[in-house]
């Protein structure tokens, strides 16, 4: 009846982070009492009377003449959304859409977001966007989208009003909590083109270091070759870096962590409603690299598929994970296309890591907790033009300032672990 469904955590390089779910003793409660209070079939028939004969009235006595489809769009979103934040009807075009954005070129700013409290929150600009370079971040409370507050938007009503064509501008206002400030940020659309590897190179000592930026199509073929050649340059040992990484599809997400693990090994499984919904995911890669010392890095940016790669390195003492807390996304929705180009985006399971557990709202707590350091000035005052924050700072002070660049307390605290491990490796090969 359906065509293909597609398994989402995180739409790759998308504008929009579908889904959560909720603790595991509220669903468990929630499915106990609807189970109980299950429909019978003779009752889904009268409202589905009850329906018919609303349609009715509407197309006979509403003041203006509307078009049956509208009116059968409308009710499906109105139910779908009834059901959570992150389940949605996506029309022909709407879908259309999103099957762009899987394959990783789009029209938009470059934002991750999710609905989270209740408000649009940012949960990564993707590097090197229009987003990235004006100075939006991670945990950005998108208040105000073209000075519409956001209040009570959907996840596809803010995709359809942050998306549009390369050139012109969108201006949006954000609630930085942190720094307890509203910030307006008027943004030039551009192109997305969205790489899964930002960036692969040796650093000292032989270590290897590969920037994963998202979980799309590619991403695991993408990450042999940049393994394949860094093998070439020498290296022993990897820190794969999954800051900012929104995630993406599931079984990449299973195909990234499988490179590193033994065949055969459980990543992650999902369990739903019913034994439909409940799937393994295991290693599968013909050559992995099971004996490199490995560190991955995570933060609040690290979201869905790299919580499951993170977790799975985490449960089966693959890897240290060094940063902080990830994100914290634990559903997986599936994608179930309709035979008029319309699709369903629903959410039917959660994921586990290998040891069980759930990562939604908890996220992934490193081995190693560092917080990243702000030694840069533009970051530390807030401001989206760091040309504007330095001749500031000069004028104030009347002395020169240096354009200094940050130091990553977070990636020489992952090099710091993997000269540890491989000290302990050679101790412990010498008994």
């Amino acid at each position: 009846m359906f065509k293909k469904r597609f398994l989402l955590l995180v739409l790759a390089a998308a504008i929009v982070v579908p889904g959560f779910v909720y603790s595991a003793t509220a669903e468990k409660a929630k499915e106990e009492t609807q189970g109980k209070a299950q429909d019978k079939p003779e009752d889904i028939y009268k409202q589905l009377e009850l329906f018919s004969d609303v349609l009715t009235l509407v197309r006979s006595e509403y003041v203006d003449n509307v078009k049956s489809k509208d009116l059968i769009y409308g009710a499906l979103k109105g139910m779908i959304q009834s059901l959570d934040k992150y389940s949605e009807f996506m029309d022909p075009e709407t879908y259309a859409e999103m099957k762009v954005e899987t394959e990783g070129e789009f029209g938009g700013i470059g934002i991750e977001i999710a609905i989270k409290d209740d408000l649009l929150t940012v949960i990564a600009p993707i590097e090197d966007t229009p987003a990235f370079k004006a100075g939006v971040k991670s945990q950005d409370r998108i208040v105000k989208i073209n000075n519409e507050i956001t209040r009570g938007i959907t996840l596809l009503e803010a995709v359809k009003k942050l998306r549009g064509k390369p050139g012109t501008s969108v201006t949006i206002t954000v609630l930085r909590e942190g720094e307890g400030k509203i910030l307006d940020f008027s943004i030039t659309r551009d192109t997305i083109k969205v790489k899964s590897i930002k960036e692969a190179k040796v650093l000292e000592d032989k270590i290897g270091y590969i920037k994963l930026s998202v979980f799309q199509e590619r991403s695991a073929k993408d990450l042999e070759e940049a393994l394949a050649d860094l093998e070439k340059q020498g290296i022993d040992s990897l820190i794969l870096d999954l800051r900012n990484d929104p995630g993406g599809l599931l079984n990449v997400a299973a195909d990234v962590a499988g490179k590193f693990l033994p065949a055969g090994e459980l990543i992650v499984y999902t369990k739903g409603r019913d034994g439909k919904q409940a799937m393994e995911f295991r290693a599968k890669d013909k050559h992995p690299r099971t004996d490199m010392p490995m560190v991955v890095i995570v933060d609040q940016g690290s979201a869905s598929a790299s919580e499951i790669v993170a977790g799975a390195m985490q449960d089966l003492k693959r890897a240290i994970i060094v940063g902080v807390k990830s994100f914290g996304k634990g559903s997986v929705q599936t994608v179930i296309p309709l035979s008029d180009g319309s699709a369903v985006r629903l959410t039917t399971s959660k994921y586990y890591t290998p040891n069980g557990r759930s990562i939604h709202g908890q996220g992934i707590i490193p081995d190693l907790v560092i917080e990243r350091e702000q030694l840069n000035k533009q970051e530390a005052e807030g401001k989206k033009n760091p040309d504007e924050v330095f001749d500031k700072l000069e004028q104030e002070k009347g002395a020169p300032t240096s354009k200094k660049a940050d130091y990553d307390n977070q990636l020489q605290g992952a090099i710091d672990a993997i000269k540890t491990m491989k000290i302990y490796k050679t101790f412990a090969a010498k008994k």
